[in-house]
């Protein structure tokens, strides 16, 4: 009996000890509070997006020690965002940042997401528009940025047209495919990657000026890229490190698993066109990273290039340092 009662005592003993570690393993053993970062999309979610959102679905945001929410834009757009505070990443593009700095907006590229331009001019095939000189006659649906008119130009110039004989007509937003389907406009400026492929699936036959054949008139540029703001490199250069780490994880995973990485877009985007997706992601995966020694570097060549042709045309009215327009200092 006194044998079987000490039994008794131990066990109960062990039990209240095993009961006592259990709870400091998840009181005082708790892992690490994450932090909290905003990231604003240029967009919609699509394929130039894959890489966040891979980073997100397989935890590496987490394991970077972040809790990152992924907005899109609405009134403000990303680089509003970012100057004031309200997201401390967002997506933009080097001409925006260009113009921006040269407002002296404090905004940074911190990644090329694709690393050569993969945007062009696209055209309703039945127009026979195979060069920018035979853009005369037609109506281009411009979004209202600055630097769109200059780039037209340049382009018709350049291949021996007249400038003066392109309607230009305002069309905000709206969905340029739709619009060239019905023959409210002629000519858009797309992504190939993504509306390129789209009019593909759709039927919407088109001739696409694609701009890497245009690069000695027009340099090649950075579209899109990753954004922070001067004063988060200053007061938390650990946080971007981390998020950059993630990110990098990301899109490196979404160049050797195109069809992977599209399940995953589709997974957090069910909205999205299933095929456009794939068909997307397996065209832009290995145009990331293309010839760069890593995802997401940037030349300093390609940042001088183009801020001086900026200049040449009128775009800002003096050149920007580009030493302090873009970093590949957070890479990993």
């Amino acid at each position: 009996m006194k044998r079987s009662l000490t039994l008794m005592v131990l066990i109960g003993l062990s039990l209240i000890l095993a009961a006592c570690g259990s709870g400091e393993a998840e009181g005082g053993g708790e892992a690490p509070s994450l932090t909290p970062v905003t990231l604003m999309l240029d967009w919609v979610p699509n394929t130039n997006h894959t890489g966040i959102f891979v980073a997100q679905a397989k935890g590496y945001f987490e394991e970077s020690g972040l809790d990152v929410e992924i907005i899109q834009p609405g009134e403000v757009y990303a680089e509003q965002a970012v100057v004031s505070g309200a997201a401390d990443f967002g997506i933009s593009f080097q001409e925006q940042v260009t113009m921006a700095r040269a407002d002296e907006q404090p905004i940074v590229s911190i990644a090329a997401i694709i690393q050569h331009n993969t945007s062009g001019f696209a055209s309703r095939a039945e127009l026979g528009a195979e060069s920018p000189a035979d853009w005369e006659g037609l109506r281009y649906g411009s979004y209202g940025s600055p630097f769109e008119a200059p780039t037209l130009r340049v382009l018709m110039e350049c291949a021996g047209g007249d400038f003066g004989k392109l309607e230009i007509v305002d069309t905000g937003f709206a969905d340029p495919l739709a619009l060239l389907d019905q023959g409210q406009i002629d000519l858009a400026w797309i992504f190939y990657g993504w509306q390129g492929i789209q009019a593909e699936l759709q039927g919407v036959d088109l001739n696409v000026v694609m701009m890497e054949d245009w690069f000695d008139c027009i340099p090649d540029y950075y579209t899109p890229v990753l954004i922070t703001s001067e004063q988060m490199m200053a007061e938390h250069p650990d946080t971007i490190r981390a998020f950059m780490e993630a990110i990098s994880r990301g899109y490196e995973f979404a160049i050797e698993n195109p069809d992977e990485a599209a399940d995953i877009l589709l997974e957090a985007v069910p909205e999205l066109d299933a095929e456009l997706v794939r068909r997307s992601q397996a065209w832009l995966s290995p145009r990331y990273q293309a010839d760069a020694p890593r995802w997401g570097e940037q030349r300093l060549s390609v940042w001088e290039d183009y801020i001086n042709w900026m200049v040449e045309n009128e775009i800002i009215s003096a050149p920007i340092e580009a030493e302090t327009a873009f970093s590949n200092e957070f890479l990993p």
